[in-house]
C-alpha cells in the first residue's frame, strides 16, 4: 500500500471515529432529554394529583375534611398559603374560629405538692401516676420515656420526676443573631434531655430561629413583653416559678410574672388543662400536625409530650389528643408548645423522634432542658 493510500485510510478511519463519537454524544443527550422530560411529566402529574386531592378536601362535601385541611396547613410556616388558594380571608377566619368554652382561672399552686426529700425523687425504680399506674424507670435516672400511640399518630412521653431539673434552655444574648438546634441547647447547659419550647419569628418557614415571637422569661429576666402571648394556635403561656411549679394561662402580664416569681416562661398555646380541668373539644381546633406539650402532675413530675407528624406512619395529632394523653398521665396543668417541624425530643446524645422538616432539625430561640441529677437551679 502506498504512502498516499495509507494517509487516505487513516483520514477515513478518523472521520468514522469522529462520526461515531458524535453519534454517541447525540444518543446520550437524547436519552438524557427523554429522562428529564419523563421526570417533568411525572412531577406535573404528581402536582395535578395533589391539587386534585386538596381541591376535594377544600371544596368537597365534608366540612370536617375542609376544616382539617385549612387549620392544619394554616399552622405551618411554609405552606399556609395553600389555604389562600381555595378560600378568602373571611372564609379562613370563620373556619379557624373556635368557640371559647373554658374559663382560665389562675394556676392553683396548692394542687401541686413537690417533695423536698431527695430520697423521694432519686434512685427510684419507677414512678406511679395519679391513676395508680406504675411507669418503670429502668436506669433509675429520674427520667422515663415511653412511646404513645393513637389513631393516626405516634410519639413519646417524657416524665421528669424531679421538676427542679427543668430549666428553659435559651441564650438571650443570641436573640436576633442566631438560633440553636435542640442538641446544642442540651449540650450548652450540660443537660441530659430536652424538647423544643416557644414559638419564633419564621416567615415562610425560612426563619433562622433567633427571634422569639412572644414573651420569654429566662432566669427571672423578662424579654419580648411587648409581643404578648397571642398565637395562631390559640394563645397560652407555660411559666415555671421559683418553686418549680408550672403555671399555665392564656397570657400573663409583667406584674403577674413578677408576683408569681416566674423564672422561666415561653408562649404558644392553646391551654390544654388548668387546675385539673381539661379544655373541651369545642374550644380546640381540629388541626393535625406534629406536636409538643408540657404538663405537670400533682406530685410535681413534669411531663413532656412530643408527637411525630407529616409522615406515613404518623400524620400528627389534634389538640384533643394531647388533652387525652395528658389526662392519662395525671396532668393537673398542661399547655401546647410550638409544634410542626420544631417538635423534637433529645435524650442521652440522640434525637428520640423523627423531624418532620425536609431540611433537618430547626434552629430555635428557646428549649426546655433537663439537667443532670444534682445539677438543678435551686
Amino acid at each position: 500500500m502506498s504512502k498516499s493510500d495509507k494517509t487516505t485510510e487513516r483520514g477515513q478511519t478518523a472521520r468514522r471515529t469522529k462520526k461515531k463519537k458524535g453519534s454517541s454524544a447525540r444518543g446520550f443527550f437524547r436519552v438524557l432529554g427523554r429522562f428529564f422530560l419523563l421526570l417533568l411529566e411525572t412531577l406535573l402529574l404528581i402536582c395535578l394529583a395533589l391539587y386534585g386531592i386538596m381541591y376535594v378536601l377544600a371544596k368537597g362535601p365534608s366540612e370536617t375534611a375542609r376544616d382539617l385541611f385549612v387549620t392544619s396547613v394554616r399552622e405551618t410556616s411554609a405552606i399556609k398559603f395553600l389555604a389562600d388558594i381555595y378560600f378568602t380571608p373571611e372564609e379562613i377566619a370563620a373556619i379557624e374560629t373556635v368557640k371559647e368554652t373554658m374559663e382560665y382561672e389562675p394556676t392553683d399552686t396548692s394542687l401541686i405538692t413537690i417533695s423536698t426529700d431527695p430520697a423521694s425523687v432519686e434512685n427510684k425504680t419507677g414512678w406511679t401516676d395519679a391513676h395508680g399506674v406504675f411507669h418503670p424507670d429502668e436506669d433509675g435516672d429520674g427520667i422515663i420515656i415511653e412511646p404513645v400511640k393513637g389513631k393516626g399518630y405516634s410519639g413519646y412521653m417524657m416524665v421528669v420526676t424531679d421538676p427542679s431539673r427543668v430549666i428553659l434552655g435559651s441564650i438571650p444574648s443570641s436573640y436576633g443573631k442566631r438560633g440553636y438546634v435542640l442538641s446544642e441547647y442540651v449540650q450548652h447547659f450540660e443537660g441530659v434531655a430536652g424538647t423544643n419550647a416557644g414559638g419564633f419569628y419564621d416567615p415562610g418557614g425560612m426563619g433562622d430561629g433567633s427571634i422569639p415571637d412572644s414573651v420569654v422569661v429566662v432566669e427571672g429576666q423578662i424579654h419580648y413583653m411587648e409581643y404578648g402571648c397571642g398565637t395562631e394556635g390559640g394563645g397560652g403561656i407555660a411559666a415555671i416559678d421559683g418553686n418549680h411549679i408550672l403555671h399555665v394561662a392564656k397570657s400573663m402580664t409583667r406584674q403577674e410574672l413578677i408576683d408569681n416569681d416566674i423564672q422561666y416562661a415561653v408562649c404558644y398555646g392553646p391551654v390544654l388543662i388548668v387546675n385539673g380541668v381539661s379544655a373541651s373539644p369545642d374550644s380546640l381546633n381540629i388541626s393535625l400536625n406534629p406536636r409538643t406539650a408540657i404538663g405537670q402532675c400533682s406530685d410535681g413530675a413534669m411531663l413532656f409530650l412530643v408527637i411525630d407528624g407529616r409522615q406515613v406512619v404518623s400524620m400528627g395529632a389534634q389538640y384533643q389528643d394531647l388533652v387525652e394523653i395528658m389526662e392519662r398521665y395525671g396532668a393537673v396543668n398542661a399547655v401546647n408548645l410550638d409544634g410542626g417541624s420544631s417538635s423534637m425530643l433529645w435524650f442521652q446524645d440522640h434525637y428520640v423522634n423523627n423531624s418532620s422538616s425536609v431540611v433537618g432539625v430547626r434552629d430555635m430561640p428557646t428549649s426546655f432542658v433537663i439537667l443532670k441529677e444534682g445539677a438543678n437551679h435551686g
